[in-house]
């Protein structure tokens, strides 16, 4: 009996901890002939109009809610009298087509389409829409905040500037972690030198495999993806989009992006008075503690008994803070 009790007990925290102060609504969008299937996720209480982030996701094929991942970010938004809206990427979930086959200026149109759906809603405040993503999000936000001026602020979570560059800080920084040799590196090296040049001729799928001979892991389809894309860069759009208050969030455990490189960039394009950059120096690329992420089994735990804590301490208020401060420096104008 007593541990059928605690077993209950377990069962109702882990409930609790994955309930959220939110009213999620399922929705749709049709861009470009495809239909994308996403969540608006509203405050718990109150008939709005709310303000709106919307959420332009990283790489891979990744669902609306993120495998949930988003809700601790969704609800930290709503505590600040924000609403978050979330399409699954195309050919994931619900949604219609291949996110394999879209450019950067695709995805900055996709995202464009959804503010424009939001702004339509009786519930959205059309005047105080703003955009958040990770990563590969980098080269998204810029094109489209440089694009439609309306928008209020742009939440950029890890981002890289430059494709190339993040590529080849990226595989130096994950053969250094797993202890490479410096002939190992070189190898590697050669091999990337002979990727690039395949991708600067247009070389097709098969010509890669004959040229490399393992393929490691690719595809037609991701070679395809990053054929239309390796040689996106950041700067001439967040250049374009000077004005719009900018968060930059940034890892001190980052093994995808050159976060000092990054930094420099930003703070050399954008003006200061738009720019906010906050640092967690204990925090890897997604903004989960390091610690935490080197360990598989309470990394399990937390996902599962505590979401809210897998991000590092300070991530989400700070964002929450923000889009306030956006409020009210809108109000004082």
């Amino acid at each position: 009996m007593g541990l059928l009790l605690v077993t209950a007990g377990l069962g109702g925290v882990v409930v609790w901890q994955n309930t959220y102060a939110l009213r999620e609504e399922k929705v749709s969008l049709r861009h470009d002939g495809a239909l994308l299937d996403g969540v608006l996720a509203l405050p718990k209480h109150g008939q709005g109009p709310f303000g709106l982030v919307v959420f332009v996701h990283g790489d891979g094929p990744i669902d609306a809610t993120h495998e949930t991942f988003y809700r601790p970010l969704w609800e930290s938004f709503a505590r600040a009298g924000y609403a978050s809206l979330s399409f699954s990427k195309p050919g994931v979930g619900a949604s219609e087509g291949d996110w394999l086959k879209q450019s950067m200026d695709d995805r900055a149109d996709e995202t464009l389409a959804a503010v424009a759906w939001a702004r339509t809603r009786p519930d959205i405040d059309g005047r105080r829409i703003g955009l958040w993503g990770a990563s590969q999000a980098g080269w998204v936000l810029p094109k489209a905040a440089a694009r439609d001026g309306r928008l209020q602020f742009v939440i950029a979570v890890s981002p890289a500037v430059n494709w190339l560059g993040q590529g080849r800080y990226n595989l130096l920084a994950e053969l250094d972690r797993d202890g490479a040799s410096e002939q190992e590196k070189q190898a590697a090296l050669r091999r990337r030198a002979t990727v690039l040049g395949l991708l600067e001729r247009g070389a097709t799928f098969a010509q890669y495999r004959v040229a490399v001979g393992d393929a490691d892991g690719m595809t037609a389809a991701r070679w395809g993806f990053i054929a239309r894309n390796y040689r996106a860069d950041a700067t001439a759009d967040l250049a374009a989009m000077r004005g719009t208050p900018l968060l930059l969030v940034l890892a001190g455990h980052d093994i995808n992006v050159d976060v000092a490189d990054t930094e420099a960039v930003y703070r050399s394009v954008l003006p200061p008075t738009s720019l906010t950059v906050t640092h967690y120096p204990g925090a890897t690329h997604s903004l989960v503690d390091h610690d935490l992420e080197s360990s598989a089994w309470r990394l399990t735990v937390t996902a599962i008994a505590a979401p809210r804590r897998l991000y590092t301490d300070g991530f989400l208020t700070d964002q929450a803070r923000f889009v306030q401060r956006v409020d009210a420096s809108r109000e004082e104008q």
